[in-house]
């Protein structure tokens, strides 16, 4: 029996939308032998029901095709079974480009709606196609209102069942629920042991606006060592739970309250992100973690990187 992923109802979404805690990240990773579309059957028959694509990574084609495959072999009965999140890149954060560009999500996915909507990053450049990392001479005013506005209307025509934001900080937050009518569901955002934001999760938690965690095992080792997954702490933790160092890090999360969006297309990793959900940290292990020296991993989409991104928090 596939373990089942505890789900939580998102705030201010369409009929009491539940969200699985944990979900399966896409983004395309150049060492993985595993397609995208061949990952995410894999991910459902292993009992995963939560997938997090983007306009951006490229993948959503494969992901649809994922779905609709998984409904064929009968492995799920119902897309409805499904949560899918996408997020909308930077070149599409324009007032009248937003209903198109996540009716164009929509029809690459083969879906007829999705359960969230994120704004990738609260920057704007000129429309055209995806460019990594963003040219700071592309970026021209990013219209808050004007975007969130046209959000509230996809949500309003029933192309997303909740919307939401993504690598926003706790000032870009207050900004928007000045005049947001419907609050955002959702911020997404790198939380990992070794960039715990407590401030921007006591304020998401005050404002009732739902935290996902992505690069919650804060990997990428072409950025340097990995202040998680080498961490002697945690080595010594996972020793004493007879657990991975990734089982750690994610029921920590778990523990925190927030959902989190984990990337492994390998199949026997795949599964042991699912074995954390019977099983508790101690006191002295939330001591050790405290412990934990916090850098942020990912600095921004930028180059040159942008000053008043984070907003200095």
């Amino acid at each position: 029996m596939a373990p089942t992923v505890p789900e939580i109802v998102l705030p201010s979404a369409t009929g009491q939308r539940k969200m699985p805690v944990m979900g399966l990240g896409t983004a395309p990773e150049a060492t993985s032998k595993v397609t995208t579309k061949d990952a995410v059957l894999e991910a459902i028959k292993q009992g995963y029901r939560h997938f997090d694509a983007a306009a951006a990574y490229g993948v959503e084609h494969s992901v649809g095709e994922a779905i609709t495959e998984a409904l064929k072999l009968g492995l799920i009965s119902s897309r409805d079974e499904l949560f899918v999140t996408s997020k909308l890149w930077v070149t599409d954060n324009h007032p009248q480009l937003i209903v198109p560009a996540l009716k164009k999500s929509l029809k690459t996915l083969q879906l007829e709606y999705l359960d969230l909507i994120l704004i990738h990053w609260p920057i704007t450049t000129k429309p055209g196609a995806v460019k990594y990392p963003i040219d700071v001479s592309d970026i021209v005013e990013f219209d808050m209102e004007g975007v969130w506005t046209s959000l509230e209307e996809c949500k309003k025509l029933g192309l997303t069942k909740a919307i939401g934001v993504s690598n926003f900080s706790i000032k870009k937050l207050e900004k928007l629920l000045c005049f947001a009518t419907i609050p955002p569901a959702v911020n997404q955002v790198e939380v990992n042991l070794g960039w715990q934001q407590e401030k921007l999760r006591a304020f998401c938690k005050e404002k009732g606006i739902i935290v996902t965690a992505f690069s919650p095992l804060r990997k990428g080792a072409s950025r340097g060592a990995n202040l998680v997954m080498d961490n002697d702490i945690l080595k010594e933790l996972a020793d004493a739970h007879g657990k991975t160092i990734a089982q750690i890090c994610l029921r920590w999360l778990y523990e925190q309250g927030l959902t989190f969006v984990v990337k492994s297309y390998d199949k026997e990793r795949m599964n042991q992100n699912l074995q954390i959900f019977d099983w508790s940290l101690t006191e002295n292990d939330y001591k050790k973690i405290s412990e934990i020296h916090q850098e942020r991993l990912i600095k921004g989409p930028t180059k040159p990187l942008l000053d008043d991104l984070w907003d200095e928090e």
